[in-house]
């Protein structure tokens, strides 16, 4: 027999200065896995640690984005040892843990201060929506389409798809989603916010690339503080969001790209005012 294969490939030699992990279980829905997230982890780990890398691309093969967890594996659940898993705080407890860490790993991906892009070329429901919600960019193609099934079953998607959802979205949308159960197709995900762009399907990996391409050319102290700065503006009133903005960049304008930078721009000015 042979052995599976990887269930997420990591590419960070193909495309200088992105990393590329490919969901990889198109026989299953691109179901998130122990295994998957292990790789996962790995990756999003070797981003922030690894000066070279500049960006993530999170994208995925087959007829799914991403169905969510995989439920029938039997080893996503981490019970409590103090609580077990029959009482409501159990229960809270094991949100914060189970699912293989998935909560700890957004909420990494979410605080790395480097770009994270997820491509969805197809479906992506449940823990794969909850995983794009903590990405920085989130892009369809035409055939994409998000949706929250949690619904099906009473519960609600807790692994960070309420909170997430609603501040991206707005209480308006994520009662669409998440109340209604309904689903999205990719042009109405634009209109409500979900997603950055829609591209057509043709031309949607040519798309992808050329941003991821076009981030790793970004200054990368400005987009780490910027990261922090839109999230810290979207948490504080008006007049914190002031004093965030001033002081992000009075270290951004000690940093020497931009001291360099700014001296060749007014040099290049002062030459053709001559």
């Amino acid at each position: 027999m042979s052995e599976e294969a990887p269930h997420l490939l990591i590419d960070d030699t193909s495309e200088p200065g992105i990393i590329i992990c490919t969901l990889n279980r198109p026989d299953k829905l691109n179901a998130i896995s122990r295994d998957m997230m292990d790789l996962l982890t790995e990756a999003v780990l070797r981003l922030r640690d690894t000066p070279e890398l500049k960006v993530m691309l999170i994208r995925s093969t087959g007829r799914y984005f991403s169905s969510g967890a995989d439920l029938r594996s039997g080893n996503q659940n981490v019970v409590s040892p103090v609580y077990g898993s029959s009482s409501a705080r159990g229960i809270r407890e094991n949100h914060r843990l189970n699912l293989n860490n998935m909560q700890q790993l957004w909420d990494e991906m979410e605080h790395i201060e480097k770009p994270i892009v997820v491509a969805h070329h197809a479906m992506c429901v449940g823990g794969g929506l909850e995983m794009s919600l903590s990405c920085d960019f989130r892009l369809a193609a035409k055939s994409a389409g998000y949706a929250f099934p949690e619904g099906l079953f009473g519960v609600l998607p807790a692994s960070g798809g309420v909170s997430r959802l609603t501040r991206i979205c707005g209480p308006h949308w994520a009662r669409w989603l998440i109340m209604a159960n309904k689903p999205a197709p990719a042009d109405m995900a634009f209109t409500m916010g979900l997603v950055h762009q829609v591209y057509e399907d043709e031309t949607f990996e040519q798309e992808v690339m050329d941003f991821c391409r076009h981030l790793a050319k970004q200054n990368g102290e400005q987009m780490g503080a910027a990261k922090v700065a839109i999230e810290l503006c979207a948490e504080v009133g008006r007049d914190s969001s002031r004093h965030v903005e001033r002081m992000a960049n009075s270290s951004l304008m000690l940093n020497p790209d931009f001291i360099n930078g700014m001296e060749q721009y007014l040099k290049g000015v002062g030459g053709k005012k001559k």
